[in-house]
């Protein structure tokens, strides 16, 4: 396989991605562009002041004053409710969010954490409080035309299309939420999410030669946890300098601890710590960034908690399974495995390893597959995929899902005791039961 396809790795993705899964950078991204707006709009206010006593225009700027001092009662009004208004509407939305996570699998909340809408909804209702603020201060007791320095009329409009902005946000944010608590927006986000991490990763070549025999490896010295992602780009720089070849001994997803080794080296010595540094990103949980089968492993969670007696809801669990079955046809004829990843010259400089076709199988199929005994409209949508599956996949990995097709047989034969019955639960249906 030729390494057409191979993307080079963004050096700024991971941060981009980690900042993505925090709720505090918007927030404060929107603190510093409101200070700024506020410094720009006090400017143009004192010039429209300054150029207004110029012309001796002392009764339109009069006007302006008893406009502004108007407004000032709005103002005031919108600084002591925004933040009432965030308060409440937040914690209607974590009580939401609970639900849904309860309801479905606690990776839900990672959803309402990385939205888009939540980060800007959050953002504007701040921001319009803060400036809110600021526009108060900007208020001058003096009424004298000939004497006043600052007339907030700009600021006092701004703050106006703010909270227009915000009541509109507001709606928008409410709607997504509900959504959040729904089975199929939550399962097609997922889906979305899964294809879009794999339009981004590269297509690993195979059939490469090995790296070469081992010399060294780096053991992992930071905090016990998930593995994350690693920056590629910086591991392929540290690489080409050393002239080696770094090959990730954990996949993305794993559980390391420190003393554990993370990377070997090929043909050198190890590259100076400070290049390592910041490469590899431990956290409490996995993420999506880098992980390809994390979506299939949120579906089966959703599906097998569906399939629980204490849940006993077999219909979610048909939509998972034909998300899974979405997600396995996009990858049926995609390489996987190893990652070739190459410097500017073209030479691997690091291979790391990737799930192979069998264990995204395996991970989609295997433990729902346990628990369709006394679920016919489960076992028959799970035949339904698996035969179209079937269909779409070259011959080499067939053998898979040929596996799991006559284990499902095995285990409705099993535990079904009439044949008619058996007959039923093992008829493809793409509904489940339609």
């Amino acid at each position: 396989m030729s390494d057409r396809g191979y993307r080079r790795p963004r050096p700024l993705s991971p941060l981009r991605e980690h900042l993505r899964d925090t709720f505090w950078f918007a927030p404060t991204m929107g603190f510093v562009c409101v200070f700024v707006l506020w410094l720009v709009a006090t400017e143009l206010d004192d010039a429209l002041v300054r150029l207004l006593q110029r012309e001796e225009a002392y009764d339109e700027l009069g006007e302006l004053i008893a406009f502004s001092q108007d407004a000032k009662t709005i103002v005031t009004t919108i600084s002591s409710a925004m933040m009432t208004f965030i308060g409440v509407v937040f914690s209607i939305s974590l009580v939401a969010v609970q639900m849904a996570s309860g309801q479905l699998t606690p990776r839900v909340v990672r959803i309402f954490v990385r939205s888009r809408i939540s980060k800007l909804t959050l953002t504007v209702f701040l921001a319009t409080f803060l400036f809110s603020l600021l526009v108060l201060s900007s208020y001058e007791s003096e009424s004298d035309p000939r004497r006043v320095v600052s007339v907030p009329l700009v600021q006092s409009l701004l703050i106006l299309v703010m909270l227009g902005l915000s009541l509109l946000l507001f709606v928008v944010y409410v709607s997504a939420t509900l959504r959040l608590m729904q089975v199929g927006p939550v399962v097609d986000r997922i889906a979305r999410d899964s294809l879009r991490v794999l339009g981004r990763m590269p297509r690993g070549p195979r059939g490469e030669d090995g790296p070469g025999p081992e010399t060294a490896r780096v053991m992992h010295e930071g905090r016990a946890g998930v593995l994350r992602d690693v920056n590629t780009a910086r591991l392929v720089r540290a690489a080409r300098r050393q002239d080696v070849v770094l090959r990730l001994l954990p996949r993305i997803g794993d559980f390391v601890v420190p003393g554990t080794p993370v990377l070997a080296v090929h043909g050198g010595p190890v590259p100076p710590p400070h290049r390592l540094r910041y490469t590899v990103s431990v956290s409490v949980e996995r993420t999506l960034h880098q992980d390809l089968a994390f979506g299939l492993r949120q579906l089966a969670d959703i599906a097998l908690r569906a399939l629980s007696t204490s849940v006993n809801d077999p219909t979610t669990a048909v939509q998972c399974l034909d998300r899974i079955v979405q997600f396995l046809a996009a990858v049926a004829h995609l390489p996987l495995g190893a990652v070739h990843h190459r410097d500017r010259d073209g030479r691997v400089r690091l291979v790391q390893d990737g799930p192979e076709w069998d264990d995204l199988v395996d991970l989609a199929f295997e433990e729902i597959r346990w628990c369709v005994a006394g679920s016919p409209q489960v076992s028959r949508r799970l035949m339904a995929g698996l035969d179209d599956l079937l269909l779409l996949v070259p011959e080499d990995r067939k053998k898979s899902l040929v596996r799991h097709r006559a284990l499902l047989v095995q285990t409705v034969e099993r535990t079904v005791p009439v044949t008619a019955d058996r007959e039923f639960a093992l008829l493809p249906d793409r509904q489940g039961i339609g």
